[in-house]
């Protein structure tokens, strides 16, 4: 994100942003599945249909989370800075790895600030961890979902995101991803 812009941690960005992706997490050959916004940035999963898809779907996605942004904010001009970065997830053990680090990375930012600390245990609220179904545990506090609410993101359709990374065990919801000794 530019500098100049506010965090996309706010409650009216993630309000704005939630209500937007429900409408288009899912767009043919492209799929959110899931999500986290941290202050300047955001972590996906996606699946893509190949480079065209992924091109395509995560420019919908930026344009989707700049405008919840400037609609959040009454602001008006560019949010972005620079383009996305991604990284093929092709194991079950990546996916498992790469689940944990999206749904979890505040944990880590919470070690890594405080020393290996841990974080109170509580949901992710600017995540998509309210749907998560691979918890080994149930998460405390986050928003839950309502009754009758579709979710802001897409059921996941390949094998590797539905079934495969659970051969790695299910996700502890006081796992601190990607630091040292966290487990």
């Amino acid at each position: 994100m530019r500098a100049d812009v506010p965090s996309l941690r706010s409650k009216k960005v993630l309000r704005e942003l939630r209500n937007s992706w429900r409408r288009a997490c899912e767009r043919g050959e492209f799929r959110i599945v899931h999500y986290s916004l941290q202050r300047n940035h955001a972590h996906l999963i996606v699946e893509a249909q190949g480079r065209q898809a992924l091109s395509r779907g995560m420019k919908s996605a930026a344009a989707r989370l700049a405008r919840a942004v400037n609609r959040a904010h009454g602001r008006r001009g560019p949010v972005l800075d620079g383009r996305f970065h991604h990284r093929v997830l092709r194991t079950p053990r990546e996916v498992r790895n790469g689940l944990a680090y999206v749904l979890l990375n505040i944990r880590k930012q919470w070690a890594e600030r405080y020393r290996g600390a841990r974080r109170p245990l509580r949901l992710e609220e600017a995540s998509s961890g309210r749907w998560f179904d691979g918890w080994r545990g149930p998460p405390a506090g986050g928003d839950p979902p309502n009754l009758g609410e579709d979710p802001e993101v897409a059921p996941p359709r390949s094998w590797l995101l539905r079934v495969g990374w659970r051969r790695h065990g299910r996700i502890d919801p006081t796992e601190v991803p990607g630091f040292a000794g966290a487990r």
